[in-house]
């Protein structure tokens, strides 16, 4: 599947491009309709295995010096620019909605009681 991926990321050469028909392997089954591709799927080819090399080294950025001979600056320019060319839905900064999330998290597992979370979210 990885060389249908570098096909497709060579022929449209960074473009947009979408996806019409889908089917699954050893199934009689396939979709028809317009599909957009997901952010990772735009990636070239090297962006998409520079990726996933990054995901299997836990985000460590020495082991990434050390897979591809590169300088610690080189990976987080890399990493930035893929990231810039990421669709991310964007989040406003609210820190008391993020303590409030939190803190309801804390409840949902059973790490608080009700009357703790009250008071937490009182604060």
């Amino acid at each position: 599947m990885a060389s249908e991926w570098s096909k497709l990321t060579q022929l449209t050469g960074g473009r947009p491009f979408r996806v019409e028909r889908v089917r699954l392997v050893d199934e009689e089954i396939a979709l028809e309709g317009d599909f957009e591709p997901s952010p990772l799927a735009r990636l070239t080819a090297n962006d998409q295995a520079f990726v996933a090399a990054f995901v299997h080294c836990h985000g460590s950025i020495k082991q990434m010096e050390t897979w591809f001979g590169i300088s610690y600056p080189t990976v987080k320019n890399r990493l930035r620019r893929i990231a810039e060319s990421l669709d991310f839905a964007e989040f406003d900064a609210d820190p008391g909605q993020a303590r409030t999330g939190a803190v309801l998290d804390l409840l949902e597992r059973g790490e608080v009681t009700v009357d703790e979370a009250l008071e937490a979210l009182e604060r």
